[in-house]
């Protein structure tokens, strides 16, 4: 998916809200649980659900390969059965020297449908540019992420700049607005403004609210931009909002509640 198709979804939805598929075979409801195709079957609920109210789902590639090829196949159903009108990404945080990340964007664009592989930047530039060689396709690379270790490197002073404010200036210059986008975790809202100064075109792939207690509010306010600028990823508060036969409806207040809640910032 182009960045314009990208921007019209999210102006005729009025939303920026990305459903996180970290479908979890511990967690999803016990009714589903002995089902030969739970995962997918679950995952299809969640999506019929959610399509109205959200732009993009995020599928949580661990949870899959967890499951050995089954989990495999649930992935590559439920990519398939998003569909084309939304923005599919492979959080897969790939990242290798060049010849092997030339297979992994591979595996992702042309064997799978996805519109974007999170990217690891760590290895340089040889590891990230296969993902940028495909047209309508996207590497969303690790800029500023919410968990504790954030602070063992990306919060490091690395001359005149944190490393993580590094990283978001270097990668910039690799692609462009059209095929990068950056992760940043919503708990690191104090940062936004900054990061808006370093990068002020580029989509933002926010993880961690709802569960993980980020403010939508901080992050609409702070790293908004004129084409909104953000994917905001709604994982655990979305899919289980509920643990009983009811949760697709369940899930869809929660989604139309974020919906409802982003059409009043944009």
């Amino acid at each position: 998916m182009k960045r314009d198709a990208l921007i019209k979804q999210i102006r005729e939805k009025r939303s920026y809200l990305c459903v996180g598929l970290d479908t979890d075979t511990n967690k999803i409801p016990a009714h589903l649980r002995n089902d030969a195709d739970a995962v997918f079957n679950f995952n299809k609920a969640i999506i019929d659900a959610t399509r109205e109210t959200c732009v993009s789902y995020k599928i949580n590639t661990a949870f899959y390969e967890a499951l050995g090829v089954k989990g495999w196949e649930a992935m590559e159903k439920t990519v398939h059965y998003i569909g084309e009108d939304h923005f599919k990404i492979a959080d897969a945080k790939r990242g290798d020297i060049g010849n092997t990340s030339d297979q992994y964007a591979k595996a992702f664009f042309e064997t799978l449908p996805f519109d974007a592989v999170t990217v690891a930047p760590y290895m340089g530039e040889d590891s990230v540019k296969p993902f940028l060689q495909y047209e309508g396709k996207w590497a969303i690379v690790l800029g500023l992420t919410s968990n504790k270790g954030a602070g063992d490197f990306e919060l490091q002073q690395a001359g005149t700049e944190l490393l993580y404010e590094k990283v978001l200036t270097t990668v910039a210059k690799w692609g462009t607005p059209e095929n990068l986008m950056f992760v940043v975790g919503a708990t690191q809202a104090d940062e936004f403004i900054r990061i808006r100064e370093l990068i002020p075109d580029h989509f933002l792939l926010v993880p961690g609210v709802g569960a993980q207690g980020g403010s939508l509010k901080d992050i609409s306010e702070k790293a908004m931009n004129a084409d909104c600028g953000l994917l905001v990823n709604a994982s655990r508060a979305v899919i289980y909002a509920s643990g009983g036969a009811d949760f697709g409806a369940a899930a869809k207040e929660v989604a139309a509640g974020y919906q409802k809640e982003m059409a009043a910032y944009l």
